[in-house]
């Protein structure tokens, strides 16, 4: 057996982990675990760095400029999941304004390229085709939309230009089109999987973070907005807060019955690091409309889901670190 670095096998959505990490720092800040919530951030940001050293390093091994194929549309939707971890990290140290505004240029610029490329790919592709292959990781550009959203109008909290607003605004809306749109394909694909008693994966929970962190981002919003924008804002964040606790039981339940089905589907992979982002998102929603809505037991739903988020996130992050020894000394 010899340590082979050529047998790492990076897939586009590897930055969920970091996404995961950064959610669960804002959930903890949340809740007043300081401690806790300086210990992710310090973590999600050394993961950010240590993922694009291996990315660029993996580029440099196989003597390629892109990783990956990005004239395919799954890997570019994937790919979102780099942005959203850029705008994760870059909430949670948004006080530091210049690192902020650099965090949020590399993430912006990454966005516009994915969204162009994304758009040609998909553009060229049937949508029978595009319903075939579409996954929970398809929601990830809508994930990354509202992650956007929330460094924008953080920034024009601490830097006192409100006009960031005018391009927030209908950048939520372009999240919540984002949702709609993949939602659909993701459903018709279920629909039709469904009836082989199969069609389940873990990343499927991000039809419920999607819509927690679009919360989220609307909670920001609403803190800046006057008017009849703050009421409009306000009853969207409702909508699409209670829309995401109604996905919880029935992924929950799909969930456990793939489960019942294939007890293999329990081995590590990266993709469960698409299920700790969601219900960590998820708490930090909740924490939000607990403050907004003045419902006190909100914030006990939103302290639960965070320990399971936590929870979630150490079973992963220990399967994860125990099979890194097996793929680096694979023959």
């Amino acid at each position: 057996m010899t340590l082979r670095f050529s047998n790492i096998e990076l897939t586009p959505d590897v930055f969920a982990a970091v996404m995961a990490t950064g959610v669960l720092s804002i959930a903890a800040r949340s809740h007043q675990y300081r401690l806790l919530s300086e210990t992710l951030d310090v973590l999600a940001t050394l993961a950010l760095l240590v993922l694009v050293a291996l990315v660029l390093a993996t580029a440099a091994v196989k003597r390629r400029i892109a990783v990956w194929d990005v004239a395919d549309p799954d890997v570019t939707l994937r790919l979102f999941s780099f942005v959203a971890a850029c705008a994760v990290v870059g909430s949670r140290v948004a006080a530091h304004v210049t690192v902020a505004q650099i965090l949020g240029a590399v993430a912006l610029s990454a966005w516009l390229a994915l969204v162009l490329i994304t758009a040609r790919n998909m553009w060229g592709t049937a949508w029978p085709a595009l319903r075939d292959r579409s996954h929970g990781a398809w929601e990830l550009a809508s994930v990354a939309t509202s992650g956007l959203v929330i460094m924008m109008v953080l920034l024009a909290d601490y830097t006192g230009h409100r006009w960031w607003l005018v391009i927030a605004i209908p950048l939520w809306v372009a999240a919540m089109c984002l949702y709609g749109v993949m939602t659909a394909l993701i459903l018709r694909r279920a629909v039709g999987e469904r009836r082989q008693r199969d069609g389940f994966e873990p990343d499927s929970w991000i039809l419920m973070g999607a819509l927690a962190i679009a919360t989220l981002a609307g909670d920001y919003i609403h803190q800046l907005a006057t008017g009849w924008l703050a009421g409009s804002v306000r009853a969207i964040t409702q909508v699409s807060w209670l829309v995401a606790t109604l996905w919880i039981p029935p992924l929950i339940y799909f969930g456990l019955h793939h489960i019942s089905r294939r007890p293999a589907a329990l081995q590590f992979a990266g993709v469960w690091w698409a299920m700790v982002f969601p219900l960590g998102m998820y708490s930090a929603a909740t924490y939000a409309m607990a403050l907004e809505l003045g419902v006190r037991s909100l914030q006990t739903v939103s302290l639960v889901f965070f320990w399971n988020a936590l929870a979630a996130w150490l079973v992963v992050v220990v399967a994860g670190l125990l099979h890194v020894p097996r793929v680096l000394l694979r023959r």
